[in-house]
């Protein structure tokens, strides 16, 4: 008896992380269509292996959500970079577009997406100096965003 509930609990692990990882696909998918969307409107394209992804609630209801922070560069084939934060909720299991805004870039600042907690999401920024060249942000701080509706809402953190 007790090797054959092992054996069902073994069985229902591994079909448990094949859900797990077939979800994370399609989440993957969407994400990436997304961007590619985003990056032929700008006539650039997204850098391989900087986006950075992070989920947590973000509207209330209980389920993971994901931020994803990019960059799109070469926009017209300049030497330019904007980094965009766009918020996907999860509606019925599936990931959906909700809100996006350009959030950091050359001369303007870096950031770099930390976590989701409570609802907020976290950034540790860099900006730049009255002096620094448009290479090098030297300014250190943070900033959070919050999901209103379908807008991004930036509070600054001191």
């Amino acid at each position: 008896m007790k090797s054959i509930v092992t054996v069902v609990l073994l069985i229902m692990s591994a079909h448990l992380a094949a859900v797990a990882a077939l979800a994370q696909s399609e989440d993957k998918a969407v994400i990436d269509r997304f961007i590619l969307a985003q990056a032929t409107k700008a006539h650039g394209e997204e850098p391989d292996g900087i986006r950075k992804v992070a989920d947590g609630d973000l509207n209330r209801d209980g389920v993971a959500d994901v931020a994803v922070l990019y960059t799109i560069e070469g926009q017209n084939g300049s030497n330019n970079y904007i980094q965009y934060l766009a918020v996907f909720l999860r509606q019925n299991g599936r990931l959906v577009y909700t809100a996006g805004q350009p959030v950091g870039g050359k001369n303007r600042r870096e950031i770099e997406l930390t976590s989701i907690k409570d609802n907020v999401i976290f950034f540790n920024t860099t900006a730049y100096g009255p002096r620094d060249p448009s290479c090098c942000p030297t300014i250190k701080g943070k900033t959070k965003f919050v999901l209103a509706g379908k807008k991004l809402s930036e509070r600054r953190q001191k």
